[in-house]
């Protein structure tokens, strides 16, 4: 690869094969090509074959000899490991954002929820995607510890293949809506188990997108899920 051009074309082509891995607009079982790959992006097979070794070895591609390289299906271990992380620290972010809750908190959180709404409403899948992620970012920034949601950022990248694909049901969004609604008003009444309970609810939701997702998607899971402790 060796020289800058050829680093930042690398760059670019992983950066985009990801974004639309994770948004689910490449679907798992696809056929890449890196032949069409160079043709899309103007350049020779080289970068786009360091892009995909990079999405290799990151679980993103699936390499299979004699027959070619496809979007690797969604690692149900590591979806579950990601949501045992969000849980165990978004109870807690809550709770601390529910105690020490102020006006101008509040706004920042009602902001967000109409932000979101004006996405549902116009069926703009990724504003509303982007959204959902920027409020749970602020409820971490509300408790005094905006580093957790950068933490959380670098282990659910398959929760979000999990997180898009479930934002393609007519009801999804509207419950994630919901759902968001209550647990603003529990923040803003400072009732911290309400808040805990809501947001524990919340995220356990990923449990029923996965059942959905398997039914009409029979293909898009690798690994077998592990029990389910709800202790």
């Amino acid at each position: 690869m060796g020289t800058p051009a050829a680093r930042q074309s690398t760059d670019q082509i992983y950066r985009e094969l990801r974004a639309g891995i994770l948004a689910a607009v490449l679907r798992p079982g696809e056929a890449m090509s890196e032949a069409r790959m160079a043709v899309r992006f103007g350049v020779s097979r080289t970068p786009v074959r360091e892009a995909f070794k990079r999405l290799v070895e990151e679980g993103f591609l699936s390499v299979v000899p004699q027959v070619g390289t496809f979007v690797a299906p969604i690692d149900i271990v590591a979806v579950y490991d990601s949501q045992f992380v969000r849980e165990t620290l978004e109870c807690r972010t809550v709770v601390l954002a529910a105690r020490h809750i102020d006006e101008a908190g509040k706004a920042a959180l009602e902001h967000l929820i109409r932000e979101q709404e004006r996405a549902l409403a116009n069926s703009d899948q990724v504003a509303f995607f982007k959204l959902d992620d920027a409020f749970h970012a602020e409820i971490s920034r509300l408790s005094g510890h905006p580093a957790v949601w950068s933490l959380i950022e670098s282990v659910k990248a398959q929760l979000d293949r999990v997180r898009c694909l479930s934002l393609e049901s007519a009801t999804w969004p509207e419950m994630i809506m919901r759902e968001h609604r209550g647990i603003v008003e529990c923040i803003a009444k400072a009732n911290e188990a309400e808040a805990e309970t809501a947001m524990r609810a919340h995220l356990r939701t990923v449990f029923a997108a996965i059942e959905n997702i398997a039914r009409s998607h029979v293909d898009a899971f690798a690994g077998s899920a592990p029990p389910i402790r709800l202790d």
